[in-house]
Protein backbone atom coordinates (compact mmCIF):
# COMPACT_ATOMS: atom_id res chain seq x y z
CA UNK A 1 0.00 0.00 0.00
CA UNK A 2 1.33 3.29 -0.90
CA UNK A 3 2.04 5.58 2.33
CA UNK A 4 -0.73 8.16 3.19
CA UNK A 5 2.09 11.72 3.24
CA UNK A 6 1.16 15.26 4.56
CA UNK A 7 2.55 17.94 5.92
CA UNK A 8 3.23 18.68 9.48
CA UNK A 9 1.48 21.70 10.53
CA UNK A 10 4.61 23.67 11.28
CA UNK A 11 6.48 25.85 8.75
CA UNK A 12 10.14 26.91 8.95
CA UNK A 13 9.79 30.23 6.48
CA UNK A 14 8.69 28.74 2.96
CA UNK A 15 9.79 25.28 4.38
CA UNK A 16 7.44 22.63 4.97
CA UNK A 17 7.80 18.86 6.14
CA UNK A 18 6.03 15.97 4.46
CA UNK A 19 5.86 12.74 6.34
CA UNK A 20 3.83 9.19 5.86
CA UNK A 21 3.04 7.45 8.98
CA UNK A 22 3.49 3.77 9.26
CA UNK A 23 6.36 0.97 9.70
CA UNK A 24 9.62 1.70 7.91
CA UNK A 25 13.22 0.36 7.65
CA UNK A 26 16.19 2.12 6.94
CA UNK A 27 19.66 0.57 7.57
CA UNK A 28 20.24 1.57 11.08
CA UNK A 29 16.95 1.47 12.64
CA UNK A 30 13.20 1.01 12.18
CA UNK A 31 10.42 4.30 12.31
CA UNK A 32 7.27 5.33 12.27
CA UNK A 33 7.42 7.70 9.86
CA UNK A 34 9.01 8.16 6.61
CA UNK A 35 10.51 12.13 6.15
CA UNK A 36 10.07 12.67 2.56
CA UNK A 37 12.72 15.69 1.55
CA UNK A 38 12.55 14.88 -1.93
CA UNK A 39 11.21 18.52 -3.27
CA UNK A 40 14.27 19.90 -1.29
CA UNK A 41 16.58 17.59 -2.37
CA UNK A 42 15.81 18.13 -6.27
CA UNK A 43 14.25 21.35 -6.68
CA UNK A 44 15.74 24.68 -6.86
CA UNK A 45 13.51 26.57 -4.82
CA UNK A 46 13.03 24.27 -2.00
CA UNK A 47 16.60 23.86 -1.96
CA UNK A 48 16.86 27.42 -1.50
CA UNK A 49 14.22 27.58 1.05
CA UNK A 50 16.11 25.63 3.04
CA UNK A 51 19.57 26.94 2.50
CA UNK A 52 18.37 30.15 3.53
CA UNK A 53 16.54 28.94 6.66
CA UNK A 54 19.78 26.75 8.16
CA UNK A 55 22.27 29.95 7.00
CA UNK A 56 20.00 31.94 9.34
CA UNK A 57 20.69 29.21 12.07
CA UNK A 58 24.33 28.75 11.38
CA UNK A 59 26.32 30.53 13.71
CA UNK A 60 27.98 33.79 11.59
CA UNK A 61 31.64 32.32 13.25
CA UNK A 62 31.32 29.14 11.83
CA UNK A 63 33.97 28.74 9.41
CA UNK A 64 33.13 26.39 6.39
CA UNK A 65 35.55 25.42 3.60
CA UNK A 66 33.64 22.58 2.67
CA UNK A 67 30.35 21.32 2.76
CA UNK A 68 29.93 17.90 2.58
CA UNK A 69 26.45 16.68 1.13
CA UNK A 70 25.11 13.46 2.25
CA UNK A 71 21.72 11.94 1.26
CA UNK A 72 21.70 13.47 -1.79
CA UNK A 73 21.99 17.54 -0.75
CA UNK A 74 23.95 18.87 -2.78
CA UNK A 75 21.64 21.06 -4.52
CA UNK A 76 21.04 22.14 -1.12
CA UNK A 77 24.73 22.69 -0.79
CA UNK A 78 25.18 24.49 -3.39
CA UNK A 79 22.20 26.66 -2.12
CA UNK A 80 23.88 27.02 1.43
CA UNK A 81 27.42 28.30 -0.28
CA UNK A 82 25.99 30.95 -1.81
CA UNK A 83 23.99 32.25 1.03
CA UNK A 84 27.07 31.54 3.37
CA UNK A 85 29.48 33.45 1.19
CA UNK A 86 27.50 36.11 -0.16
CA UNK A 87 27.95 39.90 0.10
CA UNK A 88 26.16 41.53 3.27
CA UNK A 89 25.85 38.27 4.67
CA UNK A 90 27.13 38.95 8.17
CA UNK A 91 29.63 35.62 8.20
CA UNK A 92 32.98 34.64 8.55
CA UNK A 93 32.47 33.10 5.17
CA UNK A 94 31.27 35.97 3.23
CA UNK A 95 33.54 36.36 -0.32
CA UNK A 96 35.34 33.31 0.34
CA UNK A 97 35.28 30.06 -1.75
CA UNK A 98 33.14 26.59 -0.32
CA UNK A 99 33.89 23.53 -1.95
CA UNK A 100 31.10 21.11 -2.64
CA UNK A 101 31.55 17.34 -1.98
CA UNK A 102 29.44 14.40 -1.98
CA UNK A 103 29.74 11.51 -0.10
CA UNK A 104 31.15 8.14 -2.19
CA UNK A 105 30.59 4.93 -0.68
CA UNK A 106 32.48 1.92 -0.56
CA UNK A 107 31.31 -1.56 -1.58
CA UNK A 108 31.72 -2.37 2.13
CA UNK A 109 29.51 1.04 3.64
CA UNK A 110 32.51 2.77 4.20
CA UNK A 111 32.89 6.18 3.55
CA UNK A 112 35.96 7.19 1.10
CA UNK A 113 37.09 10.11 -0.86
CA UNK A 114 39.34 9.80 -3.49
CA UNK A 115 42.67 11.76 -3.63
CA UNK A 116 42.05 13.69 -6.24
CA UNK A 117 39.10 15.08 -3.53
CA UNK A 118 42.06 15.53 -0.34
CA UNK A 119 42.65 19.49 -0.80
CA UNK A 120 39.07 20.05 0.26
CA UNK A 121 39.15 17.73 3.22
CA UNK A 122 43.06 18.13 4.54
CA UNK A 123 43.29 21.12 7.24
CA UNK A 124 39.82 22.33 6.06
CA UNK A 125 36.94 23.04 8.34
CA UNK A 126 33.73 20.82 7.13
CA UNK A 127 30.17 21.26 7.32
CA UNK A 128 28.12 18.29 7.17
CA UNK A 129 25.22 18.22 5.53
CA UNK A 130 22.30 15.56 5.73
CA UNK A 131 18.31 15.48 4.71
CA UNK A 132 17.44 14.19 7.77
CA UNK A 133 19.08 11.92 10.92
CA UNK A 134 17.51 9.57 12.98
CA UNK A 135 20.00 7.62 14.92
CA UNK A 136 23.42 9.74 14.09
CA UNK A 137 25.04 6.53 13.30
CA UNK A 138 25.86 8.09 9.60
CA UNK A 139 26.72 11.18 10.87
CA UNK A 140 28.94 9.39 12.83
CA UNK A 141 31.00 7.61 9.77
CA UNK A 142 30.75 11.23 8.68
CA UNK A 143 33.05 12.72 11.66
CA UNK A 144 35.20 9.84 11.33
CA UNK A 145 36.23 9.98 7.93
CA UNK A 146 36.88 13.66 7.70
CA UNK A 147 39.13 13.07 10.53
CA UNK A 148 40.42 10.90 9.27
CA UNK A 149 41.56 12.85 5.98
CA UNK A 150 42.95 15.80 8.14
CA UNK A 151 39.71 17.79 8.40
CA UNK A 152 37.84 19.40 11.25
CA UNK A 153 34.15 19.18 11.50
CA UNK A 154 32.77 22.65 11.84
CA UNK A 155 29.23 22.28 12.06
CA UNK A 156 26.55 19.90 11.08
CA UNK A 157 22.80 20.59 9.43
CA UNK A 158 19.70 19.00 8.51
CA UNK A 159 16.35 19.66 7.23
CA UNK A 160 14.93 16.58 10.08
CA UNK A 161 16.86 16.03 13.37
CA UNK A 162 15.68 13.41 15.82
CA UNK A 163 18.77 13.85 17.76
CA UNK A 164 20.44 17.05 19.24
CA UNK A 165 24.25 16.80 18.92
CA UNK A 166 26.59 13.97 17.70
CA UNK A 167 29.70 13.21 19.43
CA UNK A 168 29.53 16.51 21.50
CA UNK A 169 28.62 18.42 17.92
CA UNK A 170 25.34 20.18 17.69
CA UNK A 171 22.96 19.50 15.13
CA UNK A 172 21.55 22.45 13.47
CA UNK A 173 18.46 21.76 12.33
CA UNK A 174 15.14 23.25 10.99
CA UNK A 175 12.70 20.38 12.49
CA UNK A 176 13.12 18.17 15.35
CA UNK A 177 11.07 16.24 17.39
CA UNK A 178 9.23 18.89 19.32
CA UNK A 179 7.92 19.73 15.80
CA UNK A 180 6.86 15.61 15.14
CA UNK A 181 6.57 14.24 18.74
CA UNK A 182 5.06 10.78 17.83
CA UNK A 183 8.40 10.49 15.97
CA UNK A 184 10.59 7.16 16.89
CA UNK A 185 13.22 5.21 16.01
CA UNK A 186 13.92 1.37 16.94
CA UNK A 187 16.64 -0.89 16.73
CA UNK A 188 16.01 -3.29 14.53
CA UNK A 189 15.58 -6.26 17.51
CA UNK A 190 13.73 -3.80 19.67
CA UNK A 191 11.16 -2.28 17.05
CA UNK A 192 7.39 -2.73 18.89
CA UNK A 193 6.05 -2.73 15.56
CA UNK A 194 7.46 -5.79 14.60
CA UNK A 195 6.79 -7.74 17.45
CA UNK A 196 3.32 -6.69 17.11
CA UNK A 197 3.69 -8.31 13.62
CA UNK A 198 2.79 -4.82 12.01
CA UNK A 199 3.82 -5.40 8.10
CA UNK A 200 6.81 -3.27 7.09
CA UNK A 201 5.31 -0.36 4.51
CA UNK A 202 8.21 0.65 2.98
CA UNK A 203 12.52 0.39 2.74
CA UNK A 204 14.32 3.26 3.27
CA UNK A 205 17.57 4.98 2.39
CA UNK A 206 19.58 8.02 1.19
CA UNK A 207 17.12 7.75 -2.33
CA UNK A 208 13.95 7.46 -0.99
CA UNK A 209 11.59 4.20 -0.28
CA UNK A 210 10.76 1.24 -1.77
CA UNK A 211 7.63 0.01 -0.70
CA UNK A 212 6.68 -3.61 0.11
Amino acid sequence: MEPKFFNIPVCVGDVTLRVARGHFVTRHSHTNYFIDVTRQQSCLQGAEAVAQQLGQRLKSNTIVDTILCMDGTRVIGTSLARQLTQGGYVSVNAGKEIYLLRENVSSNGQLIFRDNARFMLEGKSILVLLASITTGTTVEKAIRCVQYYGGNVSGIASIYSHVKEVQGFPVVSLFNTDDLPEYASYAPQDCPLCRKGVEVDAVVDNFGYSKL
